[in-house]
């Protein structure tokens, strides 16, 4: 449905004669930086938990990171489930696209590193075992109660 100026309506970014084509840019630079972030978060959580959980590290008790950790990968999951690609790569990619410019070599490398070019279903299966190992690291290494150092 398009609104009186052209722009789809529910598109929050699609609206040219509204932005200049360089905010455009760096607003989409900027969900990729976000997304860049998150995705270094929960692959970061999948390895400190069991390591630190060993070593008797603080830091894996902290319950506000584990449940935020929790709550992204249930997302993520979520939205794979649902057969959506996660909304920072649907805003980033209606930025980027639309711009029509070619970006700098680290921003496609980043691209490619995070952007795989795979069938739905086997992101489904991978987002859904990722999120049930956090569901499992949760409980054999519980961030509520004392740390204890295991030897």
């Amino acid at each position: 449905m398009k609104s009186d100026n052209g722009a789809q309506s529910g598109n929050l970014f699609h609206s040219p004669n509204r932005r200049p084509m360089r905010e455009i840019l760096v607003l989409a630079d900027a969900i990729l930086a976000v997304h860049v972030i998150v995705i270094l978060f929960n692959v970061t959580g999948l390895v400190v938990i069991p390591v630190g959980a060993r070593l008797g590290w603080r830091v894996i008790r902290v319950a506000w990171l584990r449940l935020l950790h929790l709550a992204l990968l249930a997302v993520v999951a979520g939205q794979a489930v649902a057969g959506r690609a996660c909304i920072l790569t649907i805003w980033q990619q209606d930025l980027a696209g639309g711009a029509g410019t070619v970006h700098p070599l680290i921003m496609q490398w980043v691209d490619r590193l995070i952007y795989w070019n795979l069938p739905m279903w086997f992101f489904q299966i991978l987002y859904c075992a990722v999120f049930l190992y956090v569901v499992a690291l949760t409980v054999y290494v519980p961030f509520w109660g004392t740390a204890t150092r295991n030897r």
